[in-house]
């Protein structure tokens, strides 16, 4: 990868606000227009000023403007690649976390993890085809955030030979990212024991037309799979575009709806409890030690927390608290075999895990990714027992940081 092709303007770290503090206040409610006018502004009247364009554009996305905030992104980053949020405390620890250009999903969502910190944050927004070493920070540990993306694969590639030789510890080898793939992570996950993850395989739109004509899918895709079959276009998280086929003639609708050319098919599988609702379970990985995030109840299959109405149901949010407070005696020893596998399959430090409990005791995984959204921004007066629960997650990622550069945790230095 060249080192002289791109030389930004601005050499000096652009100081902005980051993803955490205002993404705490959309969550509130917060009518962040104001703020995004007055942050354009600022950028026309210097227009060095790269970390106002940058903090725009995540208001941007958050108001679902993806084109503007994207425009605005590289805008900043035609300036600087190097943003700097300081600690809220004495620092002690400078983490350099390596970042793609993207959506709010292109990489793993540092600055919620270190939120009133002792931690000063840079981050630095890599390409494929240029590195300016000027630009890279003093810094104790670098952290690979970069997700697992078609748009981010040939960022990561073009790194692997800088990472190798890096001068200081380097967490999240990029190497080992392309493994949370979902049809890579189905393949290695798939033998482990407690562990059900049904085949993925990636079809291209013209097989999935043969399956919409009626042929098996046992025969086109090459492996014991059958209706219902689950359907989503590469890179689609959250659930968008996801769709449960449970026949070809619905398959080929969604193909009538779906413009992609390549798509994930896996196995449906049905893992309601008892009572007939389906919980789904969102576990971090920490340095190997799992940390629940939240628990996910619904009368649906797909579930994600923001649509599972657990804010509007106090029996839901009361099973979460009691399943979060035994969550280490309960379901992480229940699976403390099959998590620490998955970690050891997958080789990152840090990693998020999607998964839910099967009648049969076994762990099914939906999905395996670094870029999960993790927080601890629901409202306390809704959610009280959420803020101990994330912070234990918190302080696992920091002492993990800590022990990477070789610092002690607690002696002032």
């Amino acid at each position: 990868m060249s080192s002289t092709n791109a030389a930004p303007a601005v050499r000096s770290p652009q100081k902005f606000l980051g993803l955490a503090p205002l993404l705490r206040r959309n969550l509130a409610g917060t009518d962040l227009t104001p703020l995004c006018q007055a942050l354009i502004a600022q950028a026309t009247e210097n227009p060095d000023d790269a970390g106002a364009l940058l903090d725009a554009g995540i208001i941007f996305q958050f108001h679902d403007n993806l084109n503007l905030a994207l425009t605005l992104q590289q805008e900043a980053l035609n300036t600087s690649r190097h943003y700097w949020i300081p600690a809220t405390r004495p620092a002690r620890l400078r983490l350099l976390a390596l970042m793609a250009p993207g959506d709010l999903m292109a990489n793993v969502p540092v600055e919620c993890l270190l939120e009133d910190s002792d931690v000063e944050l840079h981050i630095y927004y890599a390409a494929a085809d240029a590195f300016d070493p000027e630009e890279i920070p003093e810094h104790d540990v670098l952290f690979v955030a970069i997700s697992e993306t078609e748009a981010n694969r040939p960022i990561l590639h073009a790194w692997l030979p800088l990472l190798a030789e890096w001068p200081k510890p380097v967490l999240n080898p990029a190497q080992n990212i392309e493994r949370v793939a979902r049809d890579y992570a189905a393949e290695l996950l798939a033998p482990l024991p407690g562990v059900l993850m049904p085949p993925t395989r990636r079809v291209e739109r013209s097989l999935l037309r043969q399956l919409a004509t009626g042929e098996s899918p046992a025969a086109v895709l090459e492996t014991a799979i059958a209706f219902p079959l689950l359907v989503r276009p590469l890179d689609s998280h959250a659930g968008h575009d996801l769709h449960k086929v449970d026949s070809p003639a619905q398959l080929g609708d969604i193909l009538d709806e779906q413009p992609d050319r390549e798509f994930f098919v896996s196995a449906f599988v049905d893992y309601r409890s008892a009572d007939g609702q389906f919980r789904k379970y969102r576990v971090i990985l920490v340095d190997g030690r799992p940390f629940i995030c939240h628990m996910g109840i619904s009368d649906h299959w797909m579930i994600h927390y923001l649509n599972a109405g657990m804010a509007d149901n106090a029996e839901k949010r009361a099973e979460e608290a009691r399943f979060m407070a035994d969550f280490e005696t309960g379901f992480a020893r229940r699976h403390a075999e099959a998590l620490s596998a998955i970690g050891r399959s997958i080789g990152l430090d840090y990693l998020g895990i999607d998964c839910a409990e099967t009648a049969d005791g076994d762990l099914l995984i939906f999905e395996v990714d670094h870029a999960m959204v993790v927080h601890a921004m629901d409202p306390v007066d809704v959610y009280p027992y959420k803020q101990a629960v994330m912070h234990k997650l918190f302080a696992a990622f920091r002492a993990m940081l800590f022990k990477a550069a070789g610092k002690d945790l607690t002696v002032a230095e």
